[in-house]
């Protein structure tokens, strides 16, 4: 039987480098209904804060499925209280294999283990799929507390 595993990984690594440039591949895809070049993907990778992502500010983690790389996320501290969900994706081909829902609870977990109590995310409108994930684990819709030109509606849960 193919398994999950879920750990906390360096953001550079190989495995972590690709899965988030498909990650952004796949949400600037979407909102440009268009593919992202090569260049557009490094340049909206170039300074995006992931080094944030890292103990005592956040965590990292990649999933894998019968060892092969599969999802990431990561999760970064805002205040004492609240840690942000980000950078949360499931290859394509890993999907409906049960892997999101473990993922969002392997970060929650982290959050925690950093002091988190509530765990707060933006996204946008078109990412159906993220949306129904966030609402099937427990995440509701809350006020806005950041803003942004890709930050269209925010979620919300206490850890």
């Amino acid at each position: 039987m193919t398994t999950w595993t879920l750990a906390p990984e360096a953001f550079d690594s190989p495995d972590a480098s690709a899965l988030r440039r498909d990650y952004y591949d796949e949400v600037a895809s979407r909102y440009w209904k268009r593919p992202a070049t090569p260049r557009e993907i490094d340049e909206g990778l170039a300074g995006d804060g992931v080094e944030q992502l890292t103990p005592p500010t956040g965590q990292f983690v990649v999933g894998r499925y019968g060892g092969k790389a599969a999802a990431c996320g990561g999760i970064l501290l805002l205040d004492a209280e609240r840690a942000e969900l980000t950078r949360v994706y499931l290859r394509l081909a890993f999907r409906g294999k049960m892997g999101a829902g473990l993922l969002l609870r392997t970060l929650e977990d982290e959050a925690r283990g950093l002091g988190a109590r509530r765990m707060v995310l933006n996204t946008r409108l078109d990412l159906i799929e993220a949306r129904t994930l966030y609402v099937r684990h427990g995440y509701a819709e809350i006020p806005a507390y950041c803003s942004g030109p890709y930050m269209e509606i925010w979620y919300g849960k206490e850890l």
